[in-house]
């Protein structure tokens, strides 16, 4: 996700640096901010909280070429990361401090993550932004990025999302750090995204980030799903089109199990299935997102999303 502004010239003062682990905190609280400054001002009321910066510092130990930081007397005024996986960089955030936008950090800072693409070799560069952000759409069209599809943020309360359950769903197991677990899940990704997520996977499994299922219909492996504490769902795959809505399904019961007050997922456009099951769940739309990237990838109707950062 992305927020920025024309350009101007840097101020001499403001110094672009790679960021380090104590920074991160400090980053967090700037992209909440940033966030809920842009989604007010758009009539969708704050959307973000505070969390701590664990995927942050997993892709700073995986590669600390990927976060930046723009500062001003020891203040962090930007921040920007980005992640590689296979031939896909992702741009996971690009934030400017509100009250310090119009002084060309957000530029400075996507020279940097726009370098590291570079040196990455990646043949696809990703990134999911909101929709109604036009100033950074047009950006990352100058940069070679294309909109390709909106993605949804939909969400219901756990006593609405009950009442409308029904249908069939699969059996699940836990997922489990085995080697033969991880590989399944990353060829699995490479069928569906084209690229493998091994190492995101077992962040995920081994940093508790969220739980992991493994979705069977009798003897056949299905896909996956994960659903976190807070009954957010994602990321989802798939290995066939007709599997996307018994596993929503399955996600969401689990989800309601949980026992949180909201049940929430990322939904892509292009997935008919996905959409409908939720709708006919009670689930509505929060806020419009859209993917944007240097060519068309993956099989966007069988892989939900875990979050505009993660993918």
């Amino acid at each position: 996700m992305t927020v920025i502004q024309p350009p101007t010239e840097l101020p001499m003062s403001v110094v672009c640096r790679p960021a380090r682990a104590q920074d991160l905190e400090f980053a967090d609280a700037l992209v909440v901010s940033s966030i809920n400054d842009l989604t007010e001002r758009h009539g969708f009321g704050p959307t973000a909280v505070s969390s701590p910066p664990n995927f942050q510092l997993f892709c700073m130990k995986d590669d600390a070429d990927g976060l930046w930081v723009a500062e001003e007397n020891e203040r962090i005024l930007g921040f920007a990361w980005s992640w590689v996986c296979g031939d896909m960089w992702f741009l996971a955030q690009l934030f400017v401090s509100p009250d310090q936008q119009g002084r060309s950090i957000g530029n400075e800072l996507i020279k940097r993550t726009i370098e590291h693409a570079g040196k990455s070799g990646a043949s696809n560069r990703v990134l999911i932004t909101f929709s109604f952000n036009m100033v950074s759409q047009g950006l990352y069209i100058r940069h070679g990025l294309l909109p390709r599809f909106p993605i949804y943020s939909v969400s219901a309360s756990r006593e609405q999302l009950i009442g409308h359950l029904h249908g069939p769903r699969y059996a699940v197991t836990p997922l489990k750090p085995e080697a033969s677990t991880l590989r399944r899940l990353a060829q699995a990704d490479e069928w569906v995204l084209g690229v493998s997520r091994e190492k995101h996977h077992r962040y995920l499994i081994d940093g508790g980030a969220a739980t992991g299922f493994n979705l069977h219909d009798g003897n056949d492996w299905i896909g996956y799903a994960y659903v976190d504490a807070g009954g957010h769902i994602g990321p989802l795959a798939v290995m066939e089109p007709d599997a996307v809505a018994p596993a929503l399904r399955t996600a969401l019961y689990l989800a309601a199990g949980s026992g949180a007050s909201r049940i929430s997922a990322f939904l892509p456009g292009a997935s008919k299935a996905a959409l409908d099951t939720a709708m006919t769940h009670g689930m509505r739309i929060k806020c419009p997102m859209l993917l944007m990237s240097s060519r068309e990838f993956g099989n966007w109707a069988q892989y939900l999303p875990r979050n505009p950062g993660f993918m």
